[in-house]
């Protein structure tokens, strides 16, 4: 009978090999189209992960607990200093002056009737050979009647009369100023021949006459304007008026804008009117010219805002803050002394107050807090009234990290 062997244990070689054959870990196979999907999946996640830790942020906004406060005080406006000073509540003038002379045309309004009678010289010639010929002051010399145009009217006299006393010797001559009977300028006529009705019946007559060279002049008969003292006084203040209009505009083109123009602390003063036009002047128009000189004391804005702001930071309590956007500054003129170069405002001022927020102490106390974390502990804030968050991404449930991913912004209304 042959004995079998029996082997109960195995050589070390074999026995290696046998174990790793039965723990052999199996292949995982991934098909190609399966890891199409797989990698961008992933990658999508660490690109979320990184925008969470990394990009995510969290806007704040908060309406912070205000109050209006009013005050009032009094500022000195002052030419002879340079610079503002809080203590002694002065802030520099400065003055601007401006002269404006202006003239203008007037109607008269003045009415009178001209009457004037022509005048000339008439040649006296005398023909007698041996006689002078004696004519007195008032002598008549008489054109012919078609010379008068337009025609003489039933009454009134074709006749000049001498102005002087004259004697023609005879074969001579003699030049006499004649005027005319009556006023007109019908009377005003053509170089002309003339007789002496005076001589009519005389031998003389036919020896005796006139004869005039130009023609006669200066004859008017008409309804004339002229000014009156009325039309000067009006004129006066019509343009006085324009000239302290224009004198001020003026003034205020040429103070810079960063000036502050009060009206009030301003003076127009008419400097000379005048005019060449008389009381009772024959002119349909005249002129009237005025002389006009402004003056104004100003102060920069920006110095009257220093000191609103000094003064206002030394009456506020502390801790504190102005909201600049609600302040009113609001003043009125108490005194005025332009010669001097001084005024004295009287200020109200009107701005709202808020606590100081510790805006880096806020945002440490916020990190990593969820949303309506968050909201519950700035609205238990006692400075703070409502606040809103908005975070990004969109999906964001809790407020970032760190802190230069959190943005405070203020919102105080302004009414």
């Amino acid at each position: 009978m042959m004995n079998k062997k029996v082997v109960d244990i195995l050589p070390p070689g074999k026995l290696e090999k046998k174990k790793t054959e039965e723990f052999k870990a199996p292949e995982i196979k991934i098909s190609f189209k399966k890891s199409l999907f797989f990698i961008p999946l992933v990658l999508v996640i660490a690109v979320g992960f990184f925008i969470l830790l990394n990009l995510s942020r969290a806007e704040i906004e908060i309406w912070p607990e205000t109050e209006v406060k009013t005050f009032r005080t009094k500022l000195t406006v002052d030419k002879a200093v340079d610079n503002y000073s809080f203590l002694n509540k002065v802030i520099p003038g400065k003055i601007f002056e401006t002269e404006k002379t202006v003239s203008q045309e007037f109607s008269s309004s003045g009415k009178f009737l001209k009457e004037k009678k022509a005048e000339g010289i008439i040649r006296i010639y005398n023909n007698h050979s041996s006689l002078p010929q004696t004519l007195v002051v008032n002598t008549r010399f008489q054109p012919p009647l078609e010379k008068f145009q337009p025609p003489l009217e039933k009454g009134e006299n074709p006749w000049f009369r001498s102005l002087e006393r004259i004697v023609i010797p005879a074969k001579g001559y003699q030049d006499v100023r004649v005027m005319a009977e009556a006023a007109g300028e019908k009377y005003n006529i053509e170089p002309s021949t003339f007789s002496i009705p005076g001589l009519a019946g005389t031998p003389q007559y036919t020896f005796v006459y006139g004869k005039s060279l130009e023609p006669m002049k200066g004859g008017v008969k008409k309804e004339t304007p002229k000014v009156t003292q009325e039309d000067l006084d009006r004129a006066k203040n019509e343009i006085s008026k324009r000239a302290e209009e224009e004198c001020r505009a003026s003034l205020k083109n040429k103070i810079p804008a960063d000036f502050d123009f009060l009206e009030s602390a301003s003076k127009t003063e008419i400097l000379e009117t005048f005019s060449l036009a008389k009381p009772e002047a024959e002119l349909e128009k005249f002129t009237y010219q005025v002389k006009a000189i402004s003056t104004a004391l100003v102060f920069k804005t920006e110095d009257l805002k220093n000191f609103v702001n000094t003064f206002l930071s030394s009456e506020i309590p502390t801790g504190k803050i102005i909201h600049q956007e609600s302040l009113k500054i609001n003043y009125s003129l108490e005194n005025v002394a332009i010669s001097q170069g001084k005024l004295i405002l009287s200020l109200t001022l009107e701005t709202k107050i808020y606590s100081d927020i510790e805006e880096v102490s806020l945002k440490r106390a916020l990190e990593r807090k969820s949303l309506a974390e968050a909201k519950i502990f700035l609205e238990n804030q006692p400075q703070i009234t409502k606040a809103q968050i908005r975070p990004w991404p969109f999906w964001v449930k809790k407020i970032p990290a760190t802190s230069k991913q959190i943005k405070i912004t203020l919102n105080i209304e302004i009414n």
